[in-house]
């Protein structure tokens, strides 16, 4: 009996600097398709050191989207990314089987996989409120304000990310419930089928690699890219490690060896709560990124 082959999204996931992008092209060459880049941050033109974008000859002969396709004057989130990556999933599907989504921003893989949440509306005072108190005394106030009301959106929010906490608190005051209360909503249907591979490695080895790309961003000239985008410093895309350490560098706050070791000390941080993120997600299947037979073969067994 032969009948119409069904479409799948490969997502693949992980932390930062685990090996996603030379796994993720790989792939992409084997099954012959194009790639739907979940970053957040590389989706900006001007921002290519601090964000680790592949090179031009990376990703030579494989189709991406979302990488330096928006400015940082355009806005951009997880709902527009969405709604773009849903059209490119149509576009792919009319002629391929396969497509590949793979970052480390887990929001907009859920977005895509998934659908976003439906959130309460919130006045702008609370918004606006919760905005003075940041500036006036920083984020360690507002982070024990969410541990308190939410400890389980607390254990997994991006501490480096005021937008994130703010976020949040938005909901929690808005709604007097917790925030992680309104991201258990009912899943989105996709016309696609969806495989889900996570990659990680032995936590000495993955630091090390961390380490060694502050080192090499460094070297590539993170802090002049840095310097040139401080006019965009309260973007929100440039409110992460990397781009934050080098400005307080900059403002006289660190000198430059204690700004470098926050930045991977930061960026390790960061690779946790990713892992601890996308393991809540019993759907994704883990694997080495050198076991690359191997994932071909899980694949394979999933789409056939």
């Amino acid at each position: 009996m032969t009948g119409k082959l069904k479409k799948y999204l490969i997502v693949i996931a992980g932390p930062t600097a685990v090996g996603k992008t030379t796994i993720t092209i790989k792939l992409a060459r084997y099954f012959d398709t194009s790639v739907i880049n979940a970053d957040s941050r590389q989706v900006y033109r001007e921002m290519s050191i601090g964000t680790a974008k592949p090179s031009i000859g990376e990703m030579a002969g494989v189709n991406h989207y979302f990488i330096g396709s928006k400015t940082l004057n355009d806005f951009f989130n997880a709902g527009i990314f969405e709604k773009e990556a849903l059209a490119i999933c149509d576009k792919v599907f009319s002629k391929k089987n396969l497509l590949i989504l793979s970052g480390g921003s887990g929001l907009y893989i859920n977005a895509l996989c998934e659908g976003l949440d439906k959130f309460p509306v919130v006045n702008s005072d609370i918004r606006n409120n919760l905005n003075e108190e940041y500036e006036a005394s920083g984020l360690e106030q507002l982070l024990e304000e969410l541990r308190v009301n939410d400890p389980e959106y607390y254990n997994i929010v991006d501490m480096q990310n005021p937008q994130r906490v703010i976020r949040a608190l938005e909901v929690i005051r808005a709604s007097g419930k917790p925030y992680s209360l309104f991201r258990k909503r009912v899943v989105s249907e996709r016309p696609f089928g969806i495989v889900k591979l996570g990659l990680n490695r032995d936590r000495s080895d993955l630091y090390d690699r961390i380490n060694q790309r502050v080192d090499r961003m460094i070297e590539e000239g993170l802090f002049a890219e840095a310097k040139s985008l401080i006019s965009f410093r309260n973007h929100n895309a440039l409110k992460t490690v990397g781009y934050q350490e080098v400005f307080c560098h900059l403002d006289g706050k660190y000198d430059y060896n204690e700004a470098v070791s926050l930045m991977k000390r930061n960026s390790r941080r960061y690779a946790k709560r990713q892992i601890t993120w996308f393991k809540r997600d019993l759907e994704y299947r883990w694997f080495h990124p050198d076991r690359f037979e191997e994932i071909v073969a899980f694949i394979k067994s999933k789409v056939q």
